[in-house]
């Protein structure tokens, strides 16, 4: 699949904000299976530095200072991507209990090792609620592939996506506790229950092609930035994505921004700015398959973001 995405994010200060220094982290990242042909970011107002770069996880970063005073403040970036992401055979991926023992046997420390997921973050640590949870839903004998497959759906089953129910803060055992929250803690209740197994996981950032119900057109900026799971299968199969907010693979309608440990690696935006009161913000992305017509009848489901 051929992608056109735009993203925008926006801030209204009350304040003037004397300067500031942000990370932005929105850029489409080039990896197998998704190739970033174009790309352009504008942050306004002007930048008086900017300077991009990669961190180690291989997500590109953009460091931007803005010194002149400002009360407002947006970010725009448009990309064109190819998405072709070989099918996966789950029933041909080790047992969880192979997979638990190859992965705490590995020494390589490149950035994409399982060493580097297995342990607690900054958001995201073990938790016997949670690996009871995950104990309870995974065969040790079954196909990795197939057994976590099985889990997202039933996260996705047992949980309630409800917008507004958590913060960016929220506790992860609070999410969990509630079995309510948006794809961010759907993430991170997959994550740490894996990780509480020995099964490596990442957190992963990136936007998702949604598609419009039987005879309605697709909203243009509907979509929005979305997060799910990628998990090591093993040295043959590799990272593989596994999205429980919709309890699928995470295949050619997933555009992949950023992967870390958890959110905090791959926030689209931090920083430090100056300034006093709260700011309001505003977050629209459209993802936009080139070639295709608008028209009735593609598709079954929007997905859940």
């Amino acid at each position: 699949m051929n992608y056109e995405i735009t993203l925008e994010i926006s801030y209204d200060y009350p304040n003037a904000v004397k300067d500031a220094r942000h990370i932005l982290r929105v850029r489409p990242r080039a990896e197998p299976g998704q190739r970033v042909t174009a790309v352009s970011l504008a942050v306004s107002p002007k930048p008086s530095e900017a300077i991009n770069e990669r961190d180690f996880f291989g997500n590109q970063i953009d460091h931007v200072f803005i010194q002149p005073s400002h009360d407002e403040m947006t970010v725009t970036m448009k990309a064109k991507v190819s998405v072709g992401r070989g099918a996966l055979d789950l029933d041909a991926t080790p047992s969880v209990g192979e997979l638990i023992d190859v992965a705490h046997a590995a020494r390589l420390s490149v950035p994409s090792a399982p060493m580097h997921f297995l342990g607690d973050s900054r958001i995201v640590r073990a938790m016997p609620a949670l690996t009871g949870y995950a104990m309870d839903a995974l065969d040790m004998s079954a196909p990795s592939g197939a057994a976590i497959l099985a889990f997202a759906k039933r996260i996705q089953k047992e949980f309630k996506y409800a917008p507004g129910a958590t913060e960016v803060d929220t506790p992860l055992e609070e999410a969990f506790r509630r079995k309510e929250g948006v794809c961010q803690d759907f993430a991170h209740v997959m994550i740490a229950a894996l990780r509480g197994m020995g099964v490596p996981a990442a957190y992963v950032s990136g936007y998702i092609r949604t598609i419009p119900p039987p005879g309605k057109r697709r909203l243009e900026g509907a979509d929005a930035m979305h997060a799910w799971v990628a998990v090591w299968l093993g040295a043959k199969t590799g990272w593989r994505g596994f999205d429980p907010t919709n309890g699928i693979l995470a295949l050619n309608d997933h555009i992949v921004v950023a992967s870390g440990r958890d959110y905090s690696d791959v926030a689209p935006i931090d920083g430090v700015l100056i300034t006093a009161g709260p700011h309001t913000t505003k977050h629209s992305v459209d993802v936009k398959p080139i070639g295709e017509f608008s028209e009735p009848g593609v598709a079954t489901a929007i997905p859940r973001r």
